[in-house]
C-alpha cells in the first residue's frame, strides 16, 4: 500500500528520472504487502521521492507500520502513522535537521494516537487501542537517518552481508512468549530510537515486518534481492511469497531501497546551508529575496519584521516573517518561529492561517504565510463601538471552528486575543498567530512550544496557567469565553484579577462580573450564564467541549434559566452566614426566655 495524497513516490525499478545524471541522490525502490493468511492487512507502508529542491533539503522518505493483532483498530493506527509521517515531514522547516524534524512529527503522531485510545472504549486496554510499531528511513545527502519504535526492522545489505540496524522493542517472558515493550500510541510521550549511517552506492536498505523476517532466512532474502535486482518490486513480491511458503501466519510487508548515486560537493553544501541559514539583509520595497519581490514592510517589532512580497512564479502575494537581529542568537525563539510555519503547513481549516505554498530553495532564515487582506479583530472592535449579539456569535463560532481544527490535531492555541484574529474582506474570520501553540507529544523536545508556562496574553489566559498546571482544550475554551465577553461588553469577566490569583484559594475568591449588572445590557440572562460557565476558574466546571459552549450561546439552557436566581448563600455568602448567626442568636434568646418562665 502506498500512502495517498503525498508528493510523487517511487514504487520500484530504475530511478524515475531519465535525464542525464545530476549531482543528486538517486535510488530505486520496491515495495510489497499482503494480508497473508489473515482476513485483514494491518500493515501499512509508503515512500516519497520529491523533486529538487525538496530532494536536497528534505531527502527521500520511507515508512512502515505494523498493527497489533490484539487491537481491532490497529490498522487505522498503522495507516495514520505512515501517511502522517510522509505528509508532515515534508511540511517541517528546511532549517531543522532530519532528526529534529522527523522526531517532532513522530512524537506528535504518537500523542494523537494515544489521545484517540483515551477517547475510545479501549482507554483501559492499551493493547486494543490505536497502537502500532513504526519504522522510518530518511535519506538526505550522503546520510541515512533511521527512526524506530517497536519490532518492525530495518536492515542494511552491502556486499552480500545483511546487518540489522534496529533493535526490537520486545520483552521475552520465555522462549515462546513475548510482548512489545514499546509501540507508537501506547504512551503519551514516545521518542523513537535514532541512528544515522553513511551512504554509499550499491547499498540496500530493507524494511520488513515480523511476518517476513521471522519466516525467511537471511541467505534466502539476500538471494532473492540479488536475483531481482533489476526490478525491486518483483524482489519485494518474491520475498513476501517466500515468507508465506515458509509458514508465515501474519501480515507481510517489505520495502527495498537501493542507493544508485550519492551526491557530493554542491548538494552536501546545500544541506549544510539549510541548517545554518543566515538572516536576510535589510529589505526595502523592490528588493528581491530568494526570488520574492518585496512590496512593502507591514510590521516592524522588537521580535520580528513582516513584509508583503510577490511570488512572480505564481503571481500571488505572501507574507515573509524575518526574526529581528537582536534575536538572531536566541535558538529558542528561532525554533518557535520555525514551528509556527510547520503548524501553518499542517492545519487545514478556512479559519486558520496557512503557510504559503513555496517550492524553492532558501538561502536565508524566514517563514512564509498566505497574505490575507482584511483587518484584525482589535481593529474591528475600534471600528464597531456598538456590537450586536448576532455579530459576536458569528465571529466566535468561526474562531471556535478554527480552534476545533487545531484540537483535532492535538494542538492548543494558548494565545487567543483580538490581535491574533483577522477578518478578511468577505467576512471570514481566521486565527493568524501560532507563536504560543502547544503540540501534543512535543513537551519534552527543545524549542517545540511544548512547555506549559504562560505563552499568551495574561488577560485572556486561563487561571490554570498561573498555577503552573498543564493546559487542556478547556484552557482555550476559557480564552474564547473571555474573548466573547470582551466583544459583548468591552470589559473582562474578572477585570485584571486572574493574573494576580496565583493560588487555588485566590482563584476561589474570583467573582464573575455579570453582564446583567449593566443597566443598559440587552444580553439575555442565559447567554450571560453560558459565559459565566465558560470562564469558570475551575476547568472541570466549564463546558466539556467547544461545541457545547457554542450551543449554549444560541439555545437557552434550562439549567441556566433555573439558576438565574441562585440561593442567597451563592449570591452573598457573607450575608447568608451573618443572617444564620442572627437567627441562631434569636433562637437561643427565645430558649433562655422559656427556661426563665418555667422557673
Amino acid at each position: 500500500m502506498l500512502a495517498a495524497d503525498t508528493p510523487p513516490a517511487a514504487a520500484g525499478g530504475a530511478p524515475t528520472d531519465n535525464r542525464e545524471p545530476e549531482n543528486r541522490l538517486q535510488v530505486s525502490i520496491g515495495q510489497s504487502s499482503c494480508a497473508g493468511r489473515k482476513p485483514q492487512n494491518q500493515d501499512f507502508h509508503g515512500a516519497v521521492e520529491p523533486a529538487p529542491p525538496q530532494l536536497h533539503l528534505k531527502g527521500i522518505a520511507l515508512a512502515m507500520a505494523d498493527g497489533i493483532s490484539s487491537s481491532p483498530v490497529s490498522q487505522v493506527a498503522s495507516e495514520t502513522a505512515v501517511k502522517t509521517f510522509l505528509e508532515d515531514y515534508y511540511c517541517t522547516s528546511e532549517a531543522w535537521s532530519v532528526r529534529s524534524a522527523a522526531s517532532r512529527v513522530i512524537s506528535a503522531t504518537n500523542a494523537w494516537l494515544h489521545s484517540q485510545t483515551r477517547q475510545s472504549r479501549y482507554r483501559f486496554e492499551r493493547d486494543r487501542g490505536y497502537v502500532c510499531t513504526f519504522s522510518a528511513l530518511v535519506l538526505r545527502g550522503d546520510t541515512a537517518h533511521l527512526f524506530h519504535i517497536g519490532d518492525t526492522r530495518i536492515y542494511r545489505l552491502y556486499r552480500g552481508a545483511l546487518e540489522q540496524l534496529t533493535s526490537d522493542h520486545r520483552l521475552w517472558l520465555s522462549s515462546q512468549e513475548s510482548y512489545l515493550s514499546r509501540a507508537l500510541g501506547a504512551e503519551l510521550y514516545a521518542e523513537p530510537d535514532y541512528r544515522a549511517v553513511p551512504l554509499c552506492e550499491g547499498q540496500y536498505f530493507v524494511l520488513a515486518t515480523d511476518g517476513v523476517y521471522e519466516y525467511l532466512p537471511a541467505e534466502r532474502l539476500i538471494t532473492l534481492i540479488d536475483h531481482h535486482r533489476e526490478d525491486l518490486d518483483e524482489a519485494a513480491r518474491a520475498i513476501v511469497e517466500a515468507a508465506l511458503d515458509g509458514g508465515s501466519d501474519d501480515n507481510l510487508s517489505v520495502q527495498i531501497l537501493r542507493v544508485d548515486r550519492v551526491p557530493v560537493g554542491e548538494a552536501a553544501a546545500l544541506r549544510r546551508r539549510a541548517e545554518e541559514l543566515p538572516l536576510p539583509p535589510p529589505l526595502r520595497a523592490g528588493d528581491i529575496l530568494d526570488g520574492f519581490r518585496i512590496e512593502r514592510e507591514i510590521h516592524a517589532g522588537s521580535r520580528s519584521r513582516t513584509y508583503l512580497a510577490m511570488d512572480p512564479e505564481t503571481e500571488t502575494r505572501l507574507l515573509l516573517k524575518i526574526p529581528s537581529t537582536e534575536l538572531s542568537g536566541d535558538p529558542e525563539y528561532l525554533e518557535r518561529m520555525l514551528m509556527e510555519e510547520w503548524i501553518a503547513r499542517r492545519v487545514n481549516s478556512v479559519h486558520l492561517l496557512k503557510a504559503a505554498p513555496v517550492q524553492r530553495q532558501r538561502h536565508y532564515l524566514y517563514t512564509t504565510s498566505e497574505y490575507i487582506e482584511g483587518r484584525t479583530l482589535a481593529q474591528w472592535l475600534r471600528d464597531t463601538p456598538t456590537r450586536q449579539l448576532e455579530q459576536v456569535r458569528d465571529i466566535v463560532e468561526q474562531v471556535a471552528r478554527g480552534l476545533l481544527a487545531m484540537h483535532r490535531q492535538e494542538m492548543l492555541h494558548r494565545d487567543l486575543k483580538p490581535d491574533n484574529i483577522l477578518i478578511d474582506r468577505s467576512g471570514t474570520v481566521k486565527i493568524i498567530d501560532y507563536g504560543a501553540t502547544r503540540i501534543g507529544g512535543l513537551g519534552q523536545l527543545a524549542g517545540a512550544s511544548g512547555d506549559d508556562q504562560l505563552q499568551g496574553t495574561a488577560l485572556y489566559a486561563a487561571p490554570e496557567y498561573f498555577l503552573g498546571e498543564a493546559p487542556t482544550s478547556a484552557s482555550d475554551l476559557f480564552s474564547l469565553g473571555v474573548l466573547t465577553y470582551h466583544l459583548l461588553s468591552g470589559r473582562y469577566p474578572y477585570g485584571p484579577d486572574v493574573p494576580r490569583a496565583r493560588s487555588r484559594a485566590a482563584q476561589r475568591r474570583l467573582r464573575y462580573r455579570s453582564l446583567q449588572d449593566d443597566e443598559h445590557s440587552e444580553i439575555p440572562a442565559w447567554v450571560d450564564a453560558a459565559l459565566k460557565k465558560a470562564v469558570h476558574p475551575d476547568p472541570l466546571k466549564r463546558q466539556r467541549e467547544l461545541s457545547e459552549f457554542l450551543y449554549d450561546l444560541r439555545h437557552p439552557n434550562r439549567k441556566f434559566l433555573s439558576d438565574q436566581h441562585p440561593p442567597l448563600m451563592e449570591r452573598h455568602p457573607l450575608a447568608f452566614w451573618r443572617g444564620l448567626a442572627l437567627l441562631q442568636f434569636i433562637a437561643i434568646l427565645a430558649l433562655l426566655y422559656q427556661l426563665h418562665l418555667l422557673r
